[in-house]
């Protein structure tokens, strides 16, 4: 009866700290608000049931233009970006997209918790009662059916379901051969040149604080975290939420308050329907961008522990084995369990 008791008392005493945390990053992100000038606001054209993009990017030509098209053909209606000092014409390309909003800072994305308090205030401003979709440059979102099923199709599901997130695993694509020495059209689509990934060496453990799935493996632990896997990055993601003014993202996307949104995956009985976000980093100018990011410091909260993994990939890295597995859709995802139907038919 005693532990029982403890056990309640201490479940909580956690459920009261994290609502003071919650209060904690929201109050944070309204002081964060003024650290942004806004270049170009088209959120005035936003529609009460408008499906809406947030992300922080820096120097991302090669990317946009493709990543535009992939979310507008998804259903994205309005993208809210916030550019962090991109020197390479990303905002003034941004700046004039249709269904685009842009809000410019010279401040470091470190401090901001890695653009999350810039992103949390225009979610507090502008996503309350919108699905919300929060992804980096590099991340082109896919589920079961979207070749077929748009995200309305998918959101309108969700909220039969009466359920207000959306769990995504990270899946780092590669090319075969050295990194840098593949071939790329800047604005093309990624995926004609990362064309493989690692499919079977992943793990899953719940997290005893924020309840989500905390997975790790893949490509990364396997070439760069090999001795110390459990520094390996986290690749759960909650990208698509539909928003509340009292939400608020904790570390990237890969933890939520309240802690009930992060119930996301259901790995024992596959019945949560679930996608993948295809990460496409490792692009021929991942040497260049690890090159920047020695100098800026400003992707890691522990910089110095990840030194030697982008000096190692500024070394031109061959990610590919005998163990590849090559992309070949959406419906291979579900097929090899990486993303889930769930019930959803």
């Amino acid at each position: 009866m005693g532990t029982l008791f403890g056990g309640a008392w201490a479940d909580q005493l956690l459920a009261y700290r994290l609502r003071w945390k919650r209060r904690r990053l929201l109050f944070r992100i309204w002081r964060k608000r003024r650290q942004m000038t806004a270049r170009t606001d088209r959120t005035a054209q936003i529609g009460p049931d408008d499906i809406l993009l947030f992300a922080t990017v820096r120097n991302e030509m090669v990317r946009l233009p493709h990543l535009l098209d992939h979310y507008r053909k998804l259903g994205v209606d309005h993208f809210l970006f916030v550019d962090n000092a991109s020197d390479d014409g990303t905002a003034v390309y941004l700046a004039t997209q249709p269904g685009v909003s842009v809000w410019t800072t010279p401040h470091s994305y470190k401090l901001a918790r890695f653009g999350m308090d810039w992103l949390g205030w225009l979610q507090w401003r502008h996503g309350h009662g919108h699905w919300c979709l929060t992804v980096d440059a590099d991340e082109l979102l896919v589920y079961p059916f979207s070749d077929t099923r748009d995200l309305r199709d998918l959101t309108g599901w969700l909220d039969q379901q009466e359920c207000p997130a959306f769990g995504a695993m990270m899946l780092d694509m590669y090319p075969q051969g050295p990194v840098q020495d593949a071939a790329y059209l800047p604005g093309a689509d990624p995926m004609t040149t990362l064309q493989w990934f690692d499919h079977d060496n992943y793990r899953h453990q719940l997290h005893p604080t924020y309840r989500n799935q905390w997975i790790q493996g893949g490509v990364r632990e396997r070439v760069f975290f090999g001795d110390a896997p459990q520094r390996a990055p986290t690749l759960n993601k909650t990208p698509l939420v539909r928003w509340h003014w009292r939400y608020v993202y904790v570390s990237a996307t890969h933890q939520l308050l309240p802690r009930s949104l992060n119930d996301v995956f259901d790995f024992n009985a596959d019945g949560r329907t679930t996608g993948i976000l295809l990460h496409t980093k490792f692009l021929p100018i991942i040497g260049e961008k690890s090159t920047e990011e020695i100098s800026r410091r400003q992707h890691f909260e522990n910089s110095d522990l990840y030194a030697g993994y982008h000096r190692r990939l500024t070394e031109n890295p061959d990610f590919w084995f005998q163990g590849s597995c090559r992309y070949e859709g959406r419906d291979q995802l579900t097929a090899l369990g990486l993303m889930s139907k769930g019930d959803w038919v």
